[in-house]
């Protein structure tokens, strides 16, 4: 049994300094990459490229529609005939729902905004006012400046406005075209949310609202939380938390991952953020998502929950509570490498937190994947685990590091210090040093030495002579410090033959 004393001495280290919000606080900042890399995985904006099922009205006049050209359309838009403004009105959406090169640029250049947004305001017609919002949808799907001249063409209030009309097809399309303009960032996100949509949203949700409906609204929803700097107002986030709640119950998976999207932009920052989505009790349902056989939801649900985990270590506590670790031994070893990264960072994030943390983490059997993941994971995913296995380290008992040791983890650790990446090699090296300080406080350096002169004590060696000072350095400390001559500091290594007890401690496996 350990006493409590080597703990004591442990904490005068270096790395004790680094208490559990620092560590966190080092996650988040490397996450940064993950999330460049994770940039494009839900649609920022979509054009409307297949029909909607129109109202018959709609139909009936489609018949009759032949195509006209762009200065047709011009001529069409503006005369005061409502039949030939919706035939011309008509026509420009069909050139902007076009698969390939649609002429944004040139229906802008054309002067038609300011006509489009006009018939949005036609109740008389609903038919043009269809139109006039799918043409404007796909306009607003474009560049910056493309959305920029839709906003500022006046757009806003009347697409906010049809949110209540009678025709369902006008109401859906006028939610896909706010959904694009909130899309392009927080300026004309925040504009958006100032027109009073999301009560109007919420009201449009019912358990008879269709599914491809339901679909456009909870998109739009998760473009209004979406884009931090600044994040959406907190009465937004309030008003939208409830909704997305309910929307998390749904079975489509379309709706699933919008709405786990949506949770993860929120919960993408500061610990009062996450609360507000942690205090709506979402975990358990985020939990079971993570087991989803659905890319499009297993990605964004184990996002937000890893999010979570870079909370307070309360934050923390409540998503191992609702069963976080179970799931990811599973999502360690997932056959795709993006799912191991993101579990592995989420792992990493545990690991940052208190010792008690870290012993349900190895409860749960995480030692084993992780070890896995270092030995043959892709380079990307060995970085994620490098760092979990950092956070262990200067965080752990005595007891827990003695356990990480036997899982195995001395060799690919030790294998990966050839790799091209010099922060990587210094984490590497860090770790390697804080663990011979800890079998140092135990009087059991000289064994472990041992098993590191197995694994590959030339790797330090070489890295001596490394181009980049401080690995050299660090390199250079372990081989001093740990590893000089029998002739220099009068200790003689026992041989391996002698099989000292806590080689075996250290070897072996549970």
């Amino acid at each position: 049994m350990l006493t409590g004393a080597p703990e004591g001495r442990l904490r005068k280290f270096k790395y004790r300094g680094k208490d559990t919000a620092m560590r966190r606080q080092q996650r988040i900042a490397v996450s940064l990459e993950l999330r460049k890399a994770k940039k494009d995985e839900q649609a920022l904006k979509r054009r409307n490229i297949t029909p909607l099922s129109p109202d018959p009205a709609s139909e009936q006049q489609t018949k009759v529609v032949i195509n006209l050209t762009l200065q047709e359309i011009i001529n069409g838009v503006n005369a005061s005939d409502p039949d030939l403004c919706f035939q011309a009105t008509q026509a420009a959406r069909k050139m902007l729902s076009r698969e390939r090169n649609p002429p944004l640029k040139l229906i802008i250049e054309a002067g038609l905004i300011p006509r489009l947004v006009e018939f949005l305001k036609s109740s008389l017609h609903p038919c043009l006012q269809f139109e006039a919002a799918w043409a404007l949808t796909n306009i607003a799907s474009g560049t910056s400046e493309q959305t920029r001249a839709v906003v500022e063409g006046g757009a806003i209030q009347p697409l906010v406005e049809l949110l209540s009309s009678p025709h369902m097809t006008v109401c859906e399309q006028a939610v896909w075209a706010l959904g694009n303009i909130a899309g392009d960032g927080p300026e004309f996100r925040d504009i958006v949310i100032s027109s009073n949509v999301i009560p109007q949203l919420r009201a449009l949700i019912s358990s008879t609202t269709p599914i491809t409906f339901l679909r456009n609204i909870t998109w739009t929803l998760s473009n209004l939380c979406r884009n931090k700097n600044p994040y959406p107002c907190e009465r937004a986030v309030k008003q939208m938390l409830p909704v997305l709640s309910r929307l998390l119950q749904h079975q489509d998976s379309e709706v699933l991952s919008d709405a786990c999207w949506a949770l993860s932009y929120l919960t993408d920052g500061c610990n009062d953020r996450i609360g507000q989505v942690v205090d709506i009790g979402v975990l358990p349902r985020l939990v079971e998502l993570m087991t989803s056989s659905e890319l499009n939801v297993l990605t964004p649900s184990l996002r937000t929950v890893g999010n979570i985990v870079t909370g307070t270590d309360h934050q923390t506590q409540v998503a191992i509570d609702a069963g976080m670790l179970s799931v990811l031994p599973q999502l360690l070893m997932h056959p795709k490498s993006s799912i191991q990264k993101e579990a592995a960072w989420a792992l990493s994030n545990v690991a940052a937190g208190p010792c008690q943390h870290i012993q349900q983490l190895i409860a749960c059997g995480m030692l084993p994947p992780l070890v896995a993941l270092l030995k043959n994971g892709e380079f990307k995913v060995q970085k994620e685990a490098v760092w979990t296995v950092a956070n262990f380290t200067t965080g752990g008992t005595v007891d827990q590091l003695i356990q990480l040791v036997r899982s195995g983890v001395l060799e690919p650790l030790v294998n990966l210090l050839t790799i091209q990446d010099p922060k990587i090699v210094l984490i590497i090296l860090d770790i390697i040093s804080f663990i011979l300080q800890a079998a140092d406080v135990l009087s059991e350096k000289e064994n472990l030495c041992l098993l590191i002169e197995e694994l590959g004590l030339d790797r330090i060696e070489a890295l001596q002579l490394h181009e980049n000072r401080q690995v050299a350095r660090t390199a250079l400390n372990i081989i001093e410090n740990h590893f000089c001559e029998e002739e220099e500091n009068g200790v003689m290594l026992p041989a391996l033959d002698q099989d000292p007890e806590f080689l075996k401690r250290l070897t072996k496996k549970d």
